[in-house]
């Protein structure tokens, strides 16, 4: 009986067609991805959007305070920025000409609903008369409002700035007037080492052009599409950073193994042509089985009802296909053009995949063979040593005086917390909705007024209350209440809660009326409470999603489960280190954040979605080639050993690669995304070392044909799907290395 499988038996399928066919009309294949490049360019610079971070929680207590102050008050409505005044000299009350002039001149700006005067405004001047807020209110988020728009800004305040006041913009406005982020220099640098690597690793200067080539030029459609995107939805500032980070990183991966398994049939006798199509058919269907893990866990996280959220996952699930569609498609075309001259030009001699017992990874793979326990022991103690500090991490918001001093936001933080308190950059407005018979009464008013300011002001860690204020149609009453620390704070967290759940509904027991907490600090607080508890649902899906689709792939319980399981120890491993990082602070100032901050709320659901998938990229590729052999061999220590060895110089190869994309984009002035850098960074590493080099094979040795078993029924359930389609049979490996893989057994 021949083996299963055998090209002679199976007729060539979709992928080695469609293949062949792209080798064999390379130049309409370059021509479309062309065209499409510069079609989407031209329709981003004329209908695309600019990209800002906003928050929408419907249905929150603190999201329906916000719409009661819009409904019922004047000059509430729309997104609020500070504009911080300092006078050089002496008090701003020196300025005061400067100030009422530019204080007009920002009035009459477009998009600009009401502009306070900070003079007659109650504690907009410092105790010492020399720092001043000037709140402006806009009709929407002035972060999205363009370069343009700052440039209006900039001449309002000119004279101000001429008369010897320094002046600072607060976020949100501050965002507008962010330097531009590094992720140029961050992708230049990724991609210099992506050529140092692949030539040091495989010699050939086209076969390490080749996938850089078509990594960016998916890069460059994904960018141009999300651009045109944000014309008409609404996308976070790190969304086209993070595009970038899993396009350019994924990109480069999925080419690379194509050009790999490519260049080993070329030099196995194969006509280009048809190389190429078998290439497509057996790596490039598991390209695509590795894409669609990454962009099903990215889907994942639209499960949050996080609008926020889930337009991060969109962004970076956008570059992923595109990148995958370029990969099997693009690449193909190109490799068809070189045809035999990829290996022409070469810095040292080209290498492709080992096959001979004196190869270093199948040693390696005998010597895991012989001690598998030790092994799976050594590896799941590295993975819970780093996993230690996830037990105590703290979700938040990164607040403005986290960021680079070289940002206006930044700048504009200190001096609210030096003129102010750090509060103030923070405060909560709490707003309580009266039942009819307050509105008519203004005694029970006055009295409720009272009651609640003076049980606000007894609440610990509050540094101020201002007096409740009705609104005009005596519907509300709203007051502010100054925290006694910084919006990222764990007390201000605590805080809130103690406000919202305890304070407002014992002082309004029996009074008919509810009390809301609102503001910045108040939604940011609610967004990380939303996201902690929707974390363990998206946990959940993305789990069983990427279960079910392993186990419809390779046909085996025990490695889907093994791989879920593995993966979840990866990421705790991964959080790890970013606890460490930046909520301990060990190595913190090295990255540029100048102080302990806690995990961005949204980032550990991000990094579980795009780590969960990257990790399954690699476990893809592995399972792939080991379930080739067993296919072929059905040898399961022989499987394993080969699928090691076959795969370990391309995905360390593509392991360094990610890895310097991601941690370049640490130059970022974001911390949320230096948090995502690192995170991602880290993971990549450990799990093309300690779970492809110890976990995967010594956990597989030890289940042994277990590996492949899987129930009749459930068989006949599941749909086929091979990852890697017909292929040639795996060459035979030499007598010695066969003995060697079976732990010594002839």
């Amino acid at each position: 009986m021949g083996p299963r499988n055998s090209p002679s038996a199976v007729r060539p399928g979709l992928l080695h067609r469609s293949g062949r066919w792209c080798a064999r009309h390379a130049w309409r294949i370059v021509a479309l991805w062309v065209l499409l490049l510069v079609g989407l360019g031209l329709a981003s610079r004329a209908w695309g959007g600019a990209f800002a971070d906003g928050f929408s929680l419907p249905g929150t207590r603190t999201q329906t305070g916000a719409d009661l102050l819009q409904a019922h008050t004047t000059g509430s409505g729309g997104t609020a920025a500070p504009i911080v005044l300092r006078s050089d000299q002496g008090s701003v009350a020196g300025h005061r000409a400067a100030i009422e002039s530019a204080v007009g001149d920002l009035g009459r700006l477009p998009d600009v609903l009401s502009v306070s005067d900070p003079f007659a405004t109650p504690g907009a001047v410092s105790s010492k008369g020399d720092i001043a807020q000037v709140t402006v209110r806009f009709d929407g988020n002035p972060a999205s409002f363009g370069s343009s728009y700052l440039s209006g800004v900039d001449s309002a305040v000119e004279p101000l700035r001429a008369d010897g006041v320094t002046v600072e913009y607060g976020a949100p406005l501050g965002q507008l007037a962010t330097p531009k982020s590094a992720d140029r220099t961050s992708e230049a640098i990724g991609l210099a080492v992506a050529v140092l690597v692949l030539l040091i690793g495989f010699g050939s200067v086209a076969a390490t052009g080749l996938p850089l080539v078509t990594a960016v030029f998916g890069l460059a459609v994904s960018l141009a599409g999300l651009g045109l995107l944000a014309g008409h939805f609404d996308f976070g500032q790190a969304a086209p950073t993070l595009a970038s980070m899993m396009g350019l990183g994924v990109g480069i991966d999925y080419a690379l193994f194509l050009a790999t398994r490519h260049r080993a049939l070329l030099h196995a006798g194969a006509d280009p042509a048809e190389a190429v199509g078998r290439t497509v058919a057996t790596s490039g269907r598991a390209v695509l089985v590795a894409a669609a893990t990454v962009a099903m866990a990215l889907a994942g996280l639209c499960v949050s009802g996080v609008g926020f959220i889930g337009s991060l996952g969109v962004a970076a699930g956008i570059s992923v296909v595109v990148a995958a569609a370029a990969s099997v498609t693009l690449t193909p075309a190109l490799l068809g053009l070189l045809g035999h001259r990829i290996d022409r030009w070469h810095v040292r001699t080209p290498v492709t995949e080992p096959t001979g017992e004196s190869d270093v990874w199948h040693r390696w793979a005998v010597l895991v063979s012989r001690r598998p326990w030790l092994f799976l022991a050594c590896g799941m103690l590295v993975l819970g040593v780093l996993a230690v500090p996830f037990a105590s991490m703290r979700l938040g918001h990164v607040d403005a005086g986290a960021q680079s001093t070289s940002r206006t936001d930044r700048r504009a933080y200190d001096l609210i917390t030096e003129g102010f308190g750090p509060g103030v950059n923070g405060p909560l407005t709490v707003v309580t909705q009266l039942d009819s018979r307050q509105v008519a009464d203004e005694a029970k008013r006055r009295e409720l007024s009272a009651s609640l300011r003076g049980d606000l002001e007894a609440v610990p860690g509050v540094a101020s209350v201002t007096a409740p204020v009705a609104s005009p149609d005596h519907v509300l009453l709203i007051t502010t209440v100054i925290p006694a620390t910084g919006p990222q704070d764990a007390a201000t967290g605590d805080l809130i809660h103690t406000v919202q759940d305890e304070t407002l509904p014992r002082t309004l027991a029996g009074t008919g009326a509810t009390g809301y907490v609102t503001g910045t600090a108040a939604a940011g607080q609610t967004f990380t409470d939303t996201l902690a508890a929707k974390l363990p649902l998206i946990i959940g899906v993305v789990v069983a999603a990427a279960f079910l689709l392993l186990l419809t792939v390779f046909r085996s319980p025990l490695i889907a489960l093994k791989a879920a399981v593995l993966n979840l120890f990866s990421i705790a491993a991964a959080y790890g280190v970013v606890v460490a990082v930046f909520q301990w602070g060990w190595g913190g100032p090295l990255l540029g954040v100048t102080e302990k901050v806690p995990v961005e709320s949204y980032v550990p659901m991000m990094m579980f979605a795009i780590v969960f998938g990257l990790s399954m990229d690699y476990e893809v590729f592995l399972l792939s080639r080991i379930r080739e052999t067993w296919l072929h061999r059905r040898d399961n220590h022989l499987a394993v050993a080969t699928g090691l060895a076959a795969t370990a110089r391309v995905i360390t190869c593509a392991a360094l690669i990610m890895t310097s994309v991601f941690l370049a984009f640490l130059l970022s002035t974001n911390v949320a995304v230096k948090m995502l850098a690192l995170g991602l960074g880290v993971s990549v590493v450990i799990d093309a070392t300690v779970v492809r080099l110890l976990l995967v094979p010594a956990s597989m040795y030890l289940f042994g044909r277990a590996n492949w078993w899987i129930p009749g029924w459930l068989d006949r359930l599941l749909p086929h799907l091979d990852p890697e389609g017909p292929a040639a049979p795996t060459p035979p490996a030499p007598a010695p290395v066969l003995a060697r893989a079976r732990g010594g057994r002839p």
